[in-house]
């Protein structure tokens, strides 16, 4: 049998070889034609057999080539191959070494029906029937198919398995692209310093309530002073207290809302309510819990904020925006109540910041449109009544609205950078003005947004040094609440003024919040009385302790001290004899034009008697506004 698997498989041969042919040809009963076998000439199929006389030779035949890395295609085993193991126990066990394997059972015999082979060395196609005699090409043809088909199989399965591992490669860059599509849509969504909800995401929310069947209230939070935490201790200082107080505010809004930083220090908050009392309440509550000493970097803050709230019924939809707008608009009106407190939105805050935004627009065409105008208030000295120095008043006259008061437009000027570009104007023009007087100086006054102004006495010396004027002709009048926000700094820019030779007022002395005893730390030339106390004077007893008090704290300091207000001949008798240095007023003279300025700082003294104490006449020149 084994040689007739050679004779089969074996390539086309003459002579003894042919003798051979058909002596196998006989052997299989093959008499009528003879026969021939596989060639490489004629493109079959090579073999390379293996010869195993018992099944346990063959299992273990099969198991060094496996173990090689040289599996074969196909088996051809006998049933009966005594002595040792049958031709069904090695079919199984060939099968349990390689499931790959095509297994042909070639027998003329019955011991085992086909069906039974197939459990025990299956599957099915896998297994295959040869009966005894066999014919060559029968043999040759089955070999060749299924080493074919075997081939096919190995192939095939390495494409299956890099077809699986595309599968999974593709599953983990799915994964990936989800993960990656999570994480770019928690970005658009969320505020990368405090993880909070951003805008966007506020909005979105604030869109679905708007379209729900609930009361609820959209409040607007902004952080007092916030800036001055960045110019002091830095932007990082700056960052984390943004971060506490999202913390103090995640934690103390009511349940279910939703608090969203929207931008640099203003988060915005989103909370079911049943009325506008109870949704003030909230927000008090809220507010309270962020108005904390907050420890960042060792550095202790005093935390406080402003909230605005506008309560929206469920009837009729609104558009968010515009519920947003409300919200600001009440924000607004609490920074303008003084801060730290939360105010409902009304409707007359509409018409309101409607026309704080014309006022702001009308006024940034005003420094280009030649609308502006300095006015100039004289300053003069207690003894001779001297004109010593004039105060520069900015005026604007509106084409569309008229004369706008300076507390009107200032403050809106204040809230934006348009504060800058106007403190410049006043600068240059006051500077221009002073050369045309012999030898008095000019006061100009300055916000605390100005003077908190990055570079500021930079800024101040480069345009003195431009206008070609000495620094001893400009006086800085700044308020207490533009030093004491930052007491160790704002020492320090007075200082280098000082050291400059710039001359400092410190204005509207009283109202603040200052410590008398810490006045002593500042760079300052003189204390500006602010005309309330003036006023008082005659009617309250505690206004004149006060301007007695200023004046005597300000000559035990070596400073001057400037009542303004003065409107009556009996202020000003009070005034000289409590010893204020320097009187500014009405009943001296209104805020007057350049021309009428500079006519009286030629005269150098208001007019009126040769004794002081008799009461100067009011001086009428010109035709100066009330201001």
């Amino acid at each position: 049998m084994h040689e007739s698997y050679r004779q089969s498989f074996a390539p086309k041969q003459s002579g003894d070889g042919a003798a051979l042919t058909a002596m196998a040809a006989e052997l299989f009963g093959d008499d009528d034609e003879g026969v021939s076998s596989p060639s490489a000439d004629d493109g079959a199929m090579a073999f390379e057999l293996t010869h195993a006389m018992q099944g346990l030779d063959g299992v273990a035949a099969l198991e060094t080539a496996l173990a090689e890395g040289k599996p074969y295609a196909v088996a051809f085993i006998d049933v009966r191959m005594p002595p040792g193991i049958d031709g069904k126990e090695t079919a199984t066990r060939i099968r349990k070494l390689d499931p790959n394997i095509n297994i042909v059972i070639v027998t003329g015999y019955s011991d085992f029906s086909p069906i039974e082979i197939s459990k025990a060395a299956g599957p099915a196609d896998k297994i295959f029937y040869i009966a005894k005699p066999f014919e060559v090409a029968e043999v040759v043809q089955t070999a060749t198919a299924l080493a074919g088909r075997w081939q096919l199989d190995i192939e095939l399965a390495a494409a299956r398995q890099q077809l699986a591992d595309q599968v999974v490669m593709l599953e983990q860059k799915g994964a990936e692209l989800a993960a990656n599509e999570s994480h770019a849509v928690h970005i658009a969504n969320h505020d990368s310093l405090t993880e909070a909800p951003n805008r966007l995401a506020f909005l979105r929310a604030l869109t679905e309530r708007s379209r729900g069947k609930e009361r609820f209230a959209t409040a607007m939070l902004d952080l007092d002073r916030f800036k001055l935490v960045n110019d002091t201790l830095g932007h990082l200082a700056g960052d984390e207290m943004i971060r506490s107080v999202y913390q103090l505010l995640a934690a103390s809004v009511p349940e279910g809302g939703l608090v969203a930083r929207l931008g640099g220090d203003e988060f915005g908050i989103l909370f079911d309510t049943p009325g506008e009392e109870a949704a003030v309440m909230a927000c008090e509550l809220m507010l309270r819990a962020c108005s904390v000493t907050l420890k960042v970097f060792g550095h202790s803050i005093q935390a406080s904020a402003s909230m605005g709230v506008v309560v929206t019924e469920a009837e009729p939809v609104r558009d968010p925006v515009d519920v947003m707008r409300r919200a600001d608009l009440a924000l607004n009106e609490s920074k303008r109540a003084g801060r730290g407190v939360v105010r409902p939105f009304d409707e007359s805050m509409d018409e309101s910041i409607r026309f704080r935004r014309q006022i702001e627009s009308g006024l940034s065409k005003a420094i280009a449109g030649g609308e502006l105008k300095l006015v100039y208030q004289p300053i003069v000295s207690r003894e001779g009544l001297e004109v010593i120095g004039f105060e520069a008043l900015l005026r604007w006259n509106s084409p569309e609205y008229g004369p706008i008061s300076p507390g009107m437009f200032i403050p809106i000027a204040e809230e934006s950078n348009l504060i800058h570009e106007l403190g410049d104007w006043v600068i240059d023009q006051s500077l221009q003005e002073v050369k045309n007087w012999p030898d008095q100086y000019v006061s100009v006054n300055f916000s605390p947004r100005q003077f908190r102004r990055q570079n500021f006495v930079a800024r101040v010396m480069e345009r003195v040094q431009h206008a070609g004027v000495s620094p001893a002709r400009f006086q800085i009048e700044i308020t207490e609440t533009a030093i004491f926000d930052d007491a160790d700094r704002a020492a320090d820019t007075l200082y280098k003024l000082r050291q400059m030779g710039f001359r400092i007022a410190l204005d509207d002395f009283g109202t603040g919040y200052s410590s008398l005893y810490n006045i002593r730390k500042f760079a300052l030339d003189c204390l500006k009385i602010d005309r309330s106390f003036i006023d008082g004077m005659g009617r309250e007893r505690e206004s004149a302790a006060i301007v007695h008090s200023i004046i005597h704290l300000g000559r035990a300091l070596g400073l001057g001290v400037i009542a303004e207000g003065v409107e009556t001949d009996a202020q000003v008798q009070a005034l000289r004899l409590a010893g204020a240095s320097h009187l500014q007023g009405y009943f001296f003279s209104r805020p007057i034009d350049a021309i009428d300025a500079r006519r009286m700082a030629e005269d150098r003294f208001i007019e009126g008697k040769d004794d002081p104490g008799d009461g100067p006449a009011l001086y009428q020149a010109g035709n100066g506004t009330h201001g």
